[in-house]
């Protein structure tokens, strides 16, 4: 591989400029996160303490292998939403090491709202367990929650991916042969209940941890007997009498302790083999990066410049290099695991689609892992890109990315605006991991492209009935589409919803995509399989 030679000034005022302005929107960020990530009240976290419990974070902690890294999904879940009451929506979901093995951990935070599960709880949760189910991870649920969140309970009890997808969930994955382990640490009510009964190994917390399916309010409604929690679920109870639980412990320090010890009897799973190289330092500096992410969309970025400070020893074997230059594809490694690059450099054409479904295509039978690159306005649109067959050729690229079957990862480093985020692998197709840097936008087209179009229907629809808008009216109209694009094409309004799975920093990014690609290793990679491609 040669190694990529910058074309950038990182000495000119223009780049400095950038930076600075880039690292003010990084720490806006930054400040956002800390302070989700303290969780509920200061009140409620004194409680809890007060309780002898250690904090959500705190157990994640003490769970993984010291100076190993947790890879956490979705920490602005629920942000701008409820009043910010809900705080990372009250559960922590990430992938850390236990034992050397790739783990999922899904811990509830009872200092948010007791831990109750709103829609964005159970959205995070679901998708924590299908990362697990994607890459054959096995499962560690932290459990400290009073189930759903009975004022939302329309939006999160009776639907397909509502509450009681968890345990379809957890009963595939044990299907699958995908070991789970639950350490009930507090509250495991109603449904919950069976979170821990449907695991291989459940432990419980003594005089903190109770499992039931109704609590002591409904047993004294439904049957007018009194019994305190510790009588009717409590951890003495389940592990000498139910036998619901199989491990007793004394605190949370030593229920963590259990269930490590319980990852070193798990067999040893053979793993998807790929070559490893060396693991080298990009050439140039990743902290580079704050001056050429792009804030103002309309100035074109070269991807190169993206791929040099995050593959190793910035070097790439580029293919077609000289076709279709809208889009760059290549071999690179990233912390030693090989990649396919496919990285945007402008828009969508039809050669652009074709060049990108070929060296898909290519990745899938050598079983290379696929990187995408998004910075995309979308597909050229007119009448000679219609005529020449842009919608079907756009259609190969959908078929080679939906049936690829290689590990795939996204990170949203610019715009990812209508059919340019399918043709780059957006939610919808399913990539491992999908990732926002800070500047990032999403949205079905752009704001002023959106305003333009709406304004032009609300003329033609007014000229129908033989009136007219003033400029005055035109300019509000466009004035408030701009603002609601603004905010709900921002990064922070997509993680909030669950829409990627996380807003990372961009100097992180090869060390986050390096953990999603090891995680993946835990499950063979099927061979290719195609559908149909329209010629």
């Amino acid at each position: 591989m040669y190694k990529l030679e910058t074309k950038i000034n990182v000495d000119s005022e223009e780049f400095k400029i950038h930076k600075e302005a880039y690292l003010q929107l990084l720490n806006q960020y930054k400040e956002v996160l800390r302070e989700v990530k303290n969780g509920g009240s200061q009140n409620a976290r004194k409680k809890h303490k007060e309780r002898g419990k250690l904090l959500a974070r705190e157990r994640v902690d003490l769970l993984i292998d010291p100076n190993t890294p947790f890879l956490e999904l979705s920490p602005l879940a629920a942000y701008g939403m409820y009043e910010n009451q809900f705080p990372s929506a009250g559960i922590i979901t990430g992938i850390g090491v236990i034992h050397g093995r790739e783990t999922m951990i899904v811990a509830n935070d009872s200092t948010v709202k007791g831990g109750s599960y709103s829609r964005e709880t159970i959205k995070k949760h679901v998708r924590a367990q299908e990362i697990a189910m994607e890459n054959h991870l096995p499962c560690v649920y932290m459990v400290d929650s009073g189930g759903v969140f009975l004022p939302q309970q329309s939006e999160v009890f009776p639907d397909k991916y509502h509450f009681g997808r968890f345990f379809y969930n957890q009963a595939r994955l044990s299907a699958e042969g995908i070991p789970q382990i639950s350490i009930v640490m507090g509250s495991c009510t109603a449904g919950g209940a069976y979170m821990p009964a449907m695991s291989d190994e459940n432990i419980i917390v003594k005089n903190q941890g109770t499992i039931f399916i109704g609590g002591p309010p409904l047993v004294k409604a439904a049957t007018g007997d009194t019994v305190s929690a510790e009588e009717l679920g409590g951890a003495d109870m389940h592990t000498s009498i139910s036998g619901v639980s199989d491990y007793l412990a004394e605190n949370d320090h030593h229920a963590i302790q259990i269930c490590r010890n319980i990852f070193e009897t798990f067999a040893v799973k053979e793993k998807q083999l790929i070559g490893l190289s060396p693991i080298e330092e990009p050439a140039y500096d990743p902290e580079e990066l704050y001056g050429i992410a792009p804030i103002d969309l309309k100035k074109p970025v070269d991807s190169r410049e993206i791929i040099m400070r995050i593959v190793d020893g910035s070097r790439f074997h580029e293919f077609k290099a000289r076709y279709a230059p809208t889009i760059v594809t290549g071999f690179a490694n990233i912390m030693g695991y090989p990649v396919g690059i496919i990285a945007n450099n402008g828009v969508f054409f039809s050669e652009t689609a074709l060049k990108a479904a070929h060296f898909i295509e290519l990745c899938n039978a050598r079983k290379t892992p696929l990187l995408f690159l998004q910075n995309i306005t979308g597909f050229i649109v007119g009448k000679e890109y219609e005529r020449g067959g842009i919608a079907s050729d756009g259609a190969k690229l959908i078929q080679a990315i939906a049936n690829a079957n290689v590990p795939k990862f996204t990170v949203i480093f610019g715009g990812s605006f209508g059919a340019g985020n399918y043709a780059m692998s957006g939610r919808a197709y399913e990539p491992r991991l999908l990732l926002m840097w800070p500047n990032s936008k999403i949205s079905v087209m752009g704001g002023e492209q959106a305003a333009g179009v709406l304004v032009q229907v609300k003329q033609e629809q007014l000229a129908a009935l033989g009136q007219t808008m003033s400029a005055e009216e035109e300019e509000k109209l466009r004035s408030g589409i701009l603002k609601t694009y603004e905010t709900e094409g921002s990064a922070y309004f997509s993680t909030s919803r669950l829409w990627d799975d996380g807003i990372i920093d961009p100097v992180d990014t090869r060390k986050v995509i390096a953990m999603g690609i090891a995680a993946s290793l835990n499950k063979k990679f099927p061979e290719p399989k195609y559908g149909i491609f329209r010629m």
